[in-house]
C-alpha cells in the first residue's frame, strides 16, 4: 500500500470512531442518524451536479451497498440499545475483517502477502483485546449478540460493495455523493415504515452536522484507498477505528487504560506498518 494510502485509511478510521461515538451518545440515536443522512445527501446534491453520475457499471454495487448499510444500520443501532459501545463497536469491526479478507480474495482475485495477513491477525487480535476489556462486565445476552453478527456481516457485505462499485465507477467522488443520496433516501423510506412516518427535530439537526461532516469525510476517503489498494488490508487499516474510540474514552471521558485496551493499542500499532507492505 502507498504511503499515502496508509494516512487516508487511518484518518478515516479516526474520523469512523468519532462520529460512532458521537451518535452512540445521543438520546435518540436512531433520529440522529436519519439527520445525519439527510445533511449528508443536502451536502451531496449540489456536489453531484459538477461530478455528474458515477459509471452505469458501478450502479447495482452501490444499490447492493445501500441495501446492507441499511441493514448495519438496524442491527448496530439495536446493539447499542442493548450493550456498550465499546463491546459492540470492535467485535463488529474485528468479524467484518474476518469476512472481508476471503471475499475480497475471491472477488478480486486479490493475494495478501505474509506481512498483510500477519498485520490482519494482529488487527483481529487487537479487536479482540478490545470487546474481552468490556466482557469482563455484566454477560452478552444472545439477542445482543445476535444484533452484532448481523451488523459486522452488513459491515463486511457493504464494505465490499463499495470497493467494487467505487472502482467499477472510476471516480471516488461522483460515487460516494449518490451513495449519500442513496443512503438518505433509504433511510428515511425506512424510517417510514418502522415508525408510520418520521420526524426530524431541530436538536436532531444541530447534533447531526458535524456527526454527517466526519461520516462523509471518513466514507469519501476510504473510497479513495479503495481505488488503488488491495481491499482486505485497507478495511483491516480503517478498523483501527476501534482503537481510535478507546483513546478517545480513555483521553476525553477519563475511562481507565486497561492492560487489555493497552494490549490493543499495542497490536494494532504492530499491525500498521506490515499492512503497509500488504
Amino acid at each position: 500500500m502507498d504511503v499515502w494510502h496508509v494516512v487516508a485509511a487511518l484518518v478515516s478510521a479516526a474520523l469512523h470512531a468519532g462520529w460512532n461515538a458521537a451518535l452512540k451518545a445521543q438520546a435518540r440515536p436512531a433520529e440522529v442518524m436519519t439527520s445525519q443522512m439527510l445533511i449528508g445527501a443536502a451536502v451531496a446534491a449540489p456536489v453531484m451536479l459538477w461530478t455528474g453520475l458515477p459509471a452505469q457499471s458501478s450502479w447495482p454495487w452501490l444499490a447492493g451497498s445501500t441495501i446492507c448499510n441499511m441493514v448495519t444500520v438496524v442491527a448496530l443501532l439495536r446493539a447499542y440499545e442493548l450493550v456498550g459501545f465499546g463491546m459492540a463497536y470492535p467485535v463488529i469491526r474485528a468479524l467484518a475483517v474476518l469476512l472481508v479478507v476471503p471475499a475480497a480474495s475471491a472477488l478480486s482475485g486479490e493475494q495478501l502477502s505474509l506481512a498483510g495477513l500477519a498485520g490482519i491477525g494482529l488487527m483481529i487480535a487487537s479487536l479482540a483485546a478490545l470487546a474481552a476489556d468490556h466482557a469482563r462486565g455484566p454477560a452478552v445476552g444472545r439477542q445482543a449478540l445476535g444484533w452484532i453478527a448481523v451488523a459486522g456481516v452488513g459491515t463486511a457485505a457493504y464494505v465490499l460493495c463499495d470497493a467494487q462499485g467505487v472502482r467499477a465507477a472510476g471516480a471516488p467522488l461522483a460515487y460516494g455523493v449518490l451513495a449519500a443520496i442513496s443512503n438518505a433516501v433509504a433511510m428515511t423510506a425506512m424510517q417510514r415504515a418502522r415508525f408510520g412516518g418520521w420526524r426530524v427535530s431541530r436538536e436532531s439537526l444541530a447534533a447531526a452536522i458535524p456527526i454527517a461532516l466526519a461520516s462523509m469525510a471518513s466514507y469519501l476517503l476510504i473510497l479513495w484507498v479503495w481505488t488503488g489498494a488491495p481491499i482486505a488490508p485497507a478495511a483491516a487499516l480503517r478498523d483501527t477505528s476501534a482503537v481510535f474510540a478507546i483513546l478517545i474514552a480513555v483521553v476525553w471521558l477519563k475511562e481507565p487504560f486497561t492492560p487489555f485496551r493497552l494490549g490493543a493499542v499495542a497490536l494494532s500499532a504492530a499491525a500498521v506498518p506490515l499492512l503497509r507492505f500488504a
